[in-house]
């Protein structure tokens, strides 16, 4: 993660100079979602993704257009926060709560399209459409989950589809554009996006665990938002088969609908001692060793041995 830091500080040097405005409230809620910081991980698999090719490229290229899909990331965060009422986020106020909901969706807009007026001006229309795609598809992912919110028994296939839709196609997306910024062969190109999709996947799964059995102070929210929210994710649909009708009755009924802090820390048990929170991280575990396997075709390098190391850092990540 050291050497990722050289690629993330020069992306922080370009954000801080994009997040910029001559509107004094797009500039204080770019500024303030800036500063609450972020692991800058979209815009080093991008220039990581480049690097491990092998190829001659333009590493400030890759800078801009990594840091083109950060923006885009802060874009979510920002409507995320809306339209969770979050007050807080890596446990600082969220943007929201200081700016209002109105000052920070409309904030959110202007980084989406000061996001595309790069892309725009980079001028390749292969990165254009593979962003563009990935933008429709986050966003429909982010849907889609909202119109499965409250079921309790949601499929593990369709939660995955769900996962790659709102947050492993846009890794994806991340890992293709460093590809492509280094005119990466079909077979190159191939193996980055299964890559991203793996990563994306297997880093959604270790925050919903975190979600769980992470510390507040570290996750910057409360345990358990997803089940007091209303959304089943791996650990509760692993531990479901395990349930009794009697535990499952229990479970159900507070499922997004209050639930005491007594059941929930009896669930949270059951996680454990049942298996559903190893279940979960051996699904993760697979996903990141498919992903680093994917690589193969890829020559070895100081940059293919750091993409190999980020799957450890989000196996062991706490935040």
């Amino acid at each position: 993660m050291d050497e990722i830091a050289v690629e993330v500080r020069l992306v922080e040097a370009e954000l801080a100079r994009q997040v910029g405005s001559q509107v004094a409230l797009v500039a204080q809620i770019g500024k303030h979602t800036l500063e609450a910081g972020g692991k800058r991980l979209r815009p080093a698999f991008v220039s990581l993704s480049a690097k491990a090719t092998g190829l001659p490229y333009d590493p400030d290229r890759a800078i801009l257009l990594g840091a083109c899909m950060e923006m885009i990331h802060m874009a979510t965060l920002i409507h995320d926060d809306v339209i969770d009422h979050a007050a807080t986020r890596r446990g600082r106020a969220t943007a929201s709560s200081i700016f209002g909901n109105t000052g920070s969706i409309l904030t959110g807009d202007v980084l989406l399209a000061k996001a595309m007026s790069i892309l725009a001006q980079d001028g390749d229309l292969n990165i254009i459409r593979c962003v563009s795609d990935a933008v429709v598809e986050m966003a429909e992912g982010e849907v889609r989950e909202l119109e499965l919110r409250g079921c309790f028994d949601l499929s593990e296939e369709e939660h995955l589809k769900v996962l790659r839709m709102k947050t492993a196609a846009f890794i994806e997306a991340c890992c293709q554009v460093g590809g492509l910024v280094a005119g990466a062969s079909p077979q190159q190109l191939s193996a980055l996006r299964v890559y991203g999709d793996h990563v994306g996947l297997a880093f959604q799964i270790i925050d919903d665990l975190l979600d769980y059995r992470g510390s507040s102070d570290r996750t910057g929210k409360p345990v358990a938002t997803d089940f007091r929210e209303g959304c089943a994710t791996l650990p509760l649909i692993y531990l479901s088969s395990s349930l009794s009708e009697a535990e499952l009755e229990v479970a159900r009924s507070g499922f997004g609908n209050g639930v005491a802090d007594s059941e929930l820390a009896w669930l949270i048990e059951c996680m454990g001692s049942r298996g559903a929170f190893e279940r979960a991280e051996g699904t993760a575990v697979r996903l990141l060793s498919e992903a680093v396997s994917a690589l193969s075709v890829l020559p070895s390098s100081d940059a293919r041995g750091l993409l190999e190391s980020v799957t450890q850092f989000i196996l062991r990540r706490e935040s």
